[in-house]
Order: C-alpha cells, then sequence, then structure tokens
C-alpha cells in the first residue's frame, strides 16, 4: 500500500503543537471528543438513508464501539456511519474549514485565551486525540463507496494518507480511529478507566457504545435521547455534558431549558445557554447552531429557520413530531410548522432571560456582557420582539458602573428632561472623556453610554422607549436649559460668554468656511474649548465614520463647531479678535477644528498643515 506524505495546514500545525503540549486540563475527554464525532458520523448517515435506504442495506444499526488492546497499546473508537474519502479526510483532519479558526490559534498562542470551550465549536475536537496519542491512524470507508482509505500522523506537522481496507466486521462503511498510547498515558487502556470516562462524558449518546477488551464486549450507555427522558430524571450533571457534547464545548452552561409543546404541534426542546463567548460570534459566516431531529432521527446541524440569527449563541436541539422524516432543506425554509416552532422556541428563551435578569442581576449582567451586543441585533431586526427585547437590554452609563435598564434610566430622568440621552463610541473609556458629556455631567443628567456596532442602527429603528425618544448628545441643541437639577449634582454654573465672542464667531466662520457647517456657542461644554456636534437632522457622527470606513458614504459631511464661550482660549481669541489680531485668530480657529476631530478620535486631513499651524502659534506665544 503506497501512502502519500502531505502537509497539515499551518493553523493545524500550530494548534497541534499547543494540544500536545497539555491544552486541556483533563486529558480524558479527548475520548468525548472522538465518541462525539462518531455520533454525529451516525447521525448524519441516518439522514441520508431516509431517502437512499441502499446506504445502510447492509448495516442497518448504528453503533459505536471501544477497543482496548493492552498488548500493542492501542485504543480504538470505530463507527459504522457516514465515513469519509480521500478528499474529506484531507479536508476533515488536515485543515481547519471553520469561519475564525485562524483568530482563534492566534489567541491561543498568544495566550490571550485559554478558553479550552471553544476547540471543539471549531471542528478540532479530533485533535484532542494527540494529548495521549504519539501516533493516530485512521481508516475510513465512505458509504456508497467502495474503496477505504487511510490517514496516519503524529500530529507534528505532517500526515500519510492511501489506500486501505476497513478491518471492521463487516468490512463496510464507516470510521475506525487507532490511538498508539503514550507512556505517560497508559491508564486509558484501563477498562475500569475508560469505562467510567464513558459513563460520564457519553452516557447520553443515543447510539449503543460497545467496550472491548480482549475478545470481551459490553454495553456502557444507557443509549436513550437524554431530551425523551422526564426532567425530575436528569440531574445537573447530565445536563451538563449533554450540553458540551450538542455544542462541542468545554464551559458550563449559563442555562438549560428543557420543554415539551403538547397540541396542534409537539417538539420538545433543549437548549443551552453557554456561559463562553465564541470567538467567532460575529463572524459574517458564523451559523446558528440548533439541530433538529424529527422522531428522534438527526436532520440537520443548522437550521437557520428555527431560531433568528440574533440568538445564534444559542445550543442545543429541537425535536419535532409533526415534521416529515423526509424533508428537504427547500421544504424547511417555507414550512409552516417549522415557523410556529421557531415563535415557541424564541418565546421560551426570552421568558427565561427576563426571569433570570429580574431574579439574579449579577449572574444576567456576566451573560449580558458575553451576548448583549447580539440580542441587540433583533432590536434592529424584527420589530415583533422589540418590547421584550427592550426591558432585557442593558446599558452603561455615566450613572456609575452598574448596568442600568430603560426602566432604570426614565425612572432617574430630571424634571423637565423630555429624552432618553446617548453617547456612542468605540470603546467605554472613550466615551466617558468625550466633551459632549461635560454639560450633561454638570447637571447629573444620565447619559447611556452604548459602545456596540449595533447602537447606530437600532436606536433610530426603535425610536422611542415608554414615550421618551432617543437623543444623542452629539447631536443638535443640548436643551439643558429646560431640565432642572436636583440638589445632588455638583453643578457647575455656565459663566456668561467672553466680551466680543459674536466677533470671533463671525471670523472663525470666515477662517473655516465649507470645513464647518455653523460655529456657535455651546450650552455641552464646561471644561473643553471646542468639540464637534452633528446638526439636528443630520447623520449622528459616529455613523457617519463607520459608514465611511465600509465605503457606504465617500466624505463626512461637515460638522457643526461649538465653542466654549467662557474658556480662558476662547475668551483670549475673542480678545485678540477685538484688539485687531485676527491673522492669528483664523490659524487658531484651524487649530481648534483640529483639537475637535482629534477628540473625535478622527485622523487629521493635513497634519502637515496643522503641525506648521501649531508651531507658528507657540511661536508667536512664546515670542
Amino acid at each position: 500500500m503506497k501512502m502519500e506524505k502531505l502537509g497539515f495546514q499551518a493553523e493545524v500545525s500550530r494548534l497541534l503543537d499547543i494540544v500536545a503540549h497539555s491544552l486541556y486540563s483533563d486529558r480524558a475527554v479527548f475520548l468525548r471528543e472522538l465518541i462525539s464525532n462518531a455520533s454525529d458520523a451516525c447521525d448524519k448517515l441516518r439522514y441520508l438513508s431516509l431517502t437512499e435506504p441502499g446506504l445502510v442495506a447492509d448495516d442497518p444499526e448504528f453503533k459505536i464501539t471501544v477497543t482496548l488492546d493492552k498488548d500493542k497499546k492501542t485504543l480504538a473508537v470505530s463507527d459504522n456511519g457516514i465515513g469519509m474519502n480521500r478528499e474529506d479526510l484531507i479536508s476533515h483532519l488536515g485543515t481547519i474549514a471553520r469561519s475564525g479558526s485562524a483568530q482563534f490559534v492566534q489567541a491561543l498562542e498568544e495566550g490571550k485565551s485559554k478558553d479550552v470551550s471553544l476547540i471543539g465549536q471549531f471542528g478540532v475536537g479530533f485533535y484532542a486525540a494527540f494529548m495521549v496519542a504519539d501516533q493516530v491512524s485512521v481508516v475510513s470507508r465512505k458509504a456508497g463507496e467502495t474503496q477505504a482509505w487511510k490517514w496516519v500522523s503524529d500530529g507534528k506537522g505532517e500526515f500519510e494518507i492511501g489506500e486501505a481496507e476497513r478491518a471492521n466486521d463487516n468490512q463496510g462503511r464507516g470510521t475506525d480511529i487507532v490511538l498508539h498510547i503514550k507512556k505517560d498515558a497508559e491508564e486509558f487502556l484501563e477498562k475500569i478507566r475508560v469505562s467510567t470516562i464513558i459513563t460520564k462524558y457519553s452516557d447520553h449518546i443515543a447510539l449503543p457504545i460497545r467496550l472491548i477488551e480482549g475478545g470481551k464486549e459490553e454495553k456502557v450507555n444507557q443509549a436513550a435521547a437524554l431530551w425523551t427522558r422526564a426532567k425530575s430524571e436528569i440531574t445537573e450533571e447530565q445536563y451538563r455534558d449533554f450540553y458540551r457534547h450538542v455544542a462541542h464545548a468545554f464551559d458550563e452552561p449559563w442555562g438549560t431549558l428543557h420543554f415539551k409543546a403538547e397540541g396542534k404541534i409537539e417538539y420538545t426542546g433543549l437548549v443551552f445557554i453557554p456561559t463562553a463567548k465564541p470567538l467567532d460570534l460575529f463572524h459574517p459566516d458564523r451559523k446558528q447552531s440548533l439541530k433538529l431531529y424529527v422522531k428522534r432521527v438527526f436532520i440537520t446541524d443548522h437550521c437557520e429557520e428555527l431560531l433568528p440569527h440574533w440568538l445564534r449563541f444559542v445550543k442545543g436541539l429541537v425535536d419535532s413530531e409533526d415534521l416529515p422524516l423526509n424533508i428537504s432543506r427547500e421544504m424547511l425554509q417555507q414550512n409552516p410548522v417549522l415557523t410556529k416552532i421557531r415563535q415557541g422556541v424564541v418565546k421560551k428563551v426570552l421568558e427565561y432571560l427576563k426571569k433570570r435578569a429580574e431574579n439574579e442581576a449579577d449572574a444576567y449582567a456576566a451573560f449580558w456582557s458575553n451576548f448583549g451586543a447580539v440580542l441587540k441585533e433583533g432590536l434592529y431586526e424584527e420589530a415583533d420582539h422589540r418590547d421584550v427585547l427592550l426591558k432585557l437590554a442593558r446599558f452603561r452609563s455615566t450613572n456609575g458602573e452598574a448596568l442600568v435598564s430603560l426602566a432604570d434610566y426614565v425612572g432617574r430622568m430630571k424634571e423637565g428632561q423630555t429624552s432618553i440621552y446617548y453617547l456612542t463610541g468605540d470603546s467605554l473609556e472613550a466615551a466617558m472623556r468625550s466633551p459632549q458629556l461635560e454639560g450633561y455631567r454638570a447637571k447629573g443628567i444620565e447619559v447611556l453610554l452604548l459602545i456596540d456596532g449595533v447602537d447606530e442602527f437600532w436606536v433610530p429603528a426603535v425610536g422611542e422607549y415608554d414615550g421618551k425618544g432617543f437623543k444623542s448628545v452629539t447631536r443638535g441643541g443640548a436643551d439643558l436649559d429646560a431640565i432642572k437639577s436636583d440638589a445632588k449634582a455638583d453643578e457647575k454654573k455656565q459663566e456668561p460668554a467672553a466680551a466680543g465672542i459674536d466677533n470671533l464667531i463671525a471670523l472663525m466662520k470666515l477662517a473655516l468656511k465649507d470645513s464647518v457647517k455653523d460655529v456657535r456657542v455651546s450650552q455641552r461644554l464646561t471644561d473643553s474649548a471646542v468639540c464637534l456636534v452633528a446638526d439636528e437632522g443630520d447623520m449622528d457622527m459616529r455613523l457617519a465614520r463607520l459608514l465611511q470606513q465600509h465605503k457606504r458614504i465617500d466624505a463626512l459631511a461637515p460638522r457643526v463647531l461649538e465653542i466654549n464661550g467662557s474658556h480662558p482660549v476662547i475668551a483670549a481669541l475673542a480678545k485678540a479678535v477685538s484688539s485687531g489680531k485676527g491673522d492669528a485668530v483664523a490659524d487658531a480657529a484651524w487649530l481648534l477644528l483640529d483639537q475637535a476631530r482629534i477628540q473625535e478620535g478622527e485622523t487629521l486631513s493635513d497634519p502637515t498643515a496643522f503641525a506648521k499651524r501649531l508651531g507658528e502659534v507657540l511661536g508667536k506665544a512664546f515670542s
């Protein structure tokens, strides 16, 4: 048998090096990953056999076997599932095709993430075998094909592949994965140890798992679908292990929902909300991963019709009693039964989140930190659930470090305040430093700090909450005069504008021309000299920058330059204008505009001109 030598994809080689040096704290999970993959292979073939029964005619009973051989120091995991051909072996075992995989490996290498719960999600749980094996061989024959193939590697950069025969009882379809166990991992050749691992991690697998040693065979799992059992019969540990199987995860489930709908439409749901946030949560190729079963028969891994995209972090499955077993992917898209199931599952998840939000504020805050930005996509995309999502939403604000709800905010609004004020920013730190907040802070007016990209889109789509409109503190007039501050506010009195301010504004408008839409005295500034704002009715400044970055607009429209009429620099400039020094003031006007742009995190269009003006102004100041 001639074997061809090939190299791993770069990410695979890097990942194998990390895995080989004990990425996992518990090496026993390698067996869980291999059994989980074997179960998935059987599920996929069971689905295909609904329309192509000849694929399983010679071997209709699906099963998984684990074989121990102490003399050869091998552990083998075998299944009679869908199998793999040459192309599949190279694709599945030589590359990582999952979206975001390169970032995942890089994060592990750089120590930015020690979140081992992600490895299975990226389809690379197979590589955990190299924690306990110095060589792994895979012999597989794809269902419907006659040729078997062998894949062999020591996990050090290369693998070999060639034609083979599958040495199982019926010489048929499926896969054998043989691990040549390392000396320091020989505990995994002990029958009691392996049996305990299978019972702990894989008891919920709905296929018989048989353990073979010395020619003796015994079944070691219940082989009953966990979701079909009564909730009273299932322990938290069993729920956790099933979550880790179905999600290919290693973290604890933050939430577990096990429910059964009965009536005109009958279905069972067992869904989980993770504790850890996947690295590819916002990758454009990420799919929601709720599995669909029909009468305990697996149909598909990614049923996009079961959940909206803004619940893509939810894991688990739905088992329908009403859908036809031979339903196609195309039929799923228009099926009214699936539409009803989707409505029911979404309602269950939102009700669960509402209950946790009301009763467990700290736990809910942790959830929101991970998945709040995804839920907010629902505010923009789906008006039907907007009212519930608005109640679930939590925000940072200028009121303190704790997350606040919109109900909290409205309950603290000042006398005379008619709007919910917010500020968008690229980060919490940048938002907190924004000069546009100064006047609101001075009057003790709370401002929501919105730092997720989706905030630019859902806020205008929603418009209002509890009859109070949303208003950006970077747009239009500040309207602060109408709002009464309470006695607790550390209000700074607005000093009167400097003498000659009108002449200064006129000169600044003349100097800056079309670079600004207007120049005016600010209500919102107490400490800074200047800031930029969008005029009433214009696009919010951060949204405009985002659209420009994504080439949706060519250039930023001119903004309004607001000046602090009582600031020492502004007062000095107003005095200079009155003294006939208008030429120097023109340069200062450009410097102030560039200062405002820098405060907004923008790059200067002409850094050379900025540096020249700054040098000239400093030179005159110290001459």
